[in-house]
């Protein structure tokens, strides 16, 4: 039986062509693998066509927008995962499950390997073959772009040669990724890290300093999940998208940082994630009136060590399985309502409510009705402080 190889297929030049290069390269049959993840763009079957056209033996497209809401954006939210507090995990949360359809292909197939298009200076190939070593081991990975040192140029003479019905002429000035839960954008006159941003870089926000009435939106919670926008029930995706429209046109959530790249380097990125940030900013909330104290500060150090996991490939990692363990757990009495204020490219919360709040107005307030007993206090702050004391004590004796 010849070698088939499942590709991870995007229907632009670059995967392409990887069609006809992999198979003349490997002697074998290449099966095209297409996965919707919210990116929107072109129709699935133009996309399955194409990689067709292109000589692929099967091509698959799958919808995956729900999945990807469900099991991937909303680990990623009840974990408040932010790579250098910043990142809210765009391209690193698709790669996963993009992955798991890959092997599912491979599977349904007979797939002996599988290819993809990253180069060997991003994050990607680490993502995508870290996967594919947990759930199948045995699939050898071939990746063009950094094995064979395949450039663009390279690839559009490619095209032409072979008459491919694919666009070469055309090319963005910058690299994009987008996804539901955002859009990543970098290289270009943007690897000057000096250089400001222009507006034709966003596409899912719009220009936060242009005037407009804000929007108000209440985001309602069930242990940890978002299930309703202003007393809708939605799913996820359908309440992640609309949220992206909303807080987007009011240029919620761009973000222009230089980050930590897994393979060492440090690497400019402009991000826009509307929604990601909004439910971000709303969640963090209200766990902030529903979760116990040493809990929450827990939570905190497991939450940063989550997104740098899944920023570094390693979802699948047994590390990353038992910290999931744990958030879940933390998620039991996340449920109630947050009011936020979208305006200004800011997502600001101005109210929260909960039946399993741990807020209580009678020992918070000041004014009549207090019910906290402040001659506690006195003996309170004395016995917590008595560490300190008596090593200052000790202190002053070593040096006397």
């Amino acid at each position: 039986m010849s070698e088939r190889v499942v590709l991870a297929y995007s229907g632009g030049l670059d995967t392409s062509v990887a069609i006809p290069y992999l198979a003349e390269r490997t002697g074998g049959e290449v099966v095209a693998v297409a996965v919707d993840v919210g990116q929107g763009g072109e129709d699935l079957e133009a996309i399955r066509k194409r990689a067709l056209a292109c000589g692929a033996a099967e091509a698959v497209v799958v919808d995956a927008r729900e999945e990807f809401a469900a099991d991937f954006c909303v680990p990623a939210l009840q974990a408040n995962a932010l790579y250098m507090d910043r990142y809210p995990l765009l391209s690193a949360l698709s790669r996963p499950l993009i992955v798991k359809h890959l092997v599912a292909a491979a599977e349904r197939f007979g797939g002996t390997a599988v290819a993809h298009g990253c180069t060997g200076k991003g994050n990607d190939q680490v993502r995508f073959e870290a996967g594919l070593s947990a759930l199948n081991p045995d699939l050898k990975v071939i990746a063009p772009a950094r094995d064979f040192a395949w450039t663009r140029d390279k690839a559009i003479e490619y095209a032409e040669s072979r008459g491919l019905p694919i666009d070469v002429s055309s090319k963005s000035p910058y690299s994009i990724d987008q996804n539901l839960w955002g859009r990543a954008v970098e290289t270009g006159f943007l690897e000057d890290i000096w250089n400001g941003p222009v507006e034709d870089v966003y596409d899912y926000t719009a220009d936060p300093a242009v005037q407009r009435d804000p929007d108000e939106v209440v985001i309602t919670f069930r242990a940890g999940v978002p299930v309703a926008l202003d007393g809708r029930e939605l799913t996820p995706f359908q309440l992640i998208d609309e949220l992206n429209r909303r807080a987007g046109a009011q240029g919620v959530g761009r973000i222009d940082m230089v980050e930590d790249r897994l393979v060492g380097i440090k690497s400019r990125e402009v991000y826009e994630a509307p929604a990601a940030i909004a439910l971000i900013t709303a969640h963090m909330e209200l766990e902030n009136v529903t979760v116990e104290r040493d809990l929450a500060r827990f939570k905190r150090g497991v939450d940063q060590r989550w997104g740098e996991l899944v920023y570094d490939g390693l979802w699948f990692s047994p590390l990353k399985h038992a910290l999931d363990a744990f958030i879940a757990e933390s998620q039991k009495h996340v449920s109630g309502d947050i009011r936020m204020t979208l305006h200004g490219g800011r997502a600001v919360v101005t109210g929260r409510r909960s039946d399993s709040s741990l807020y209580s107005h009678s020992l918070a307030t000041y004014d009549t009705g207090d019910t906290f007993d402040q001659s506690l206090a006195r003996g309170f702050v004395e016995l917590f402080s008595l560490p300190s004391k008596m090593s200052a004590a000790r202190d002053r004796r070593t040096r006397d």
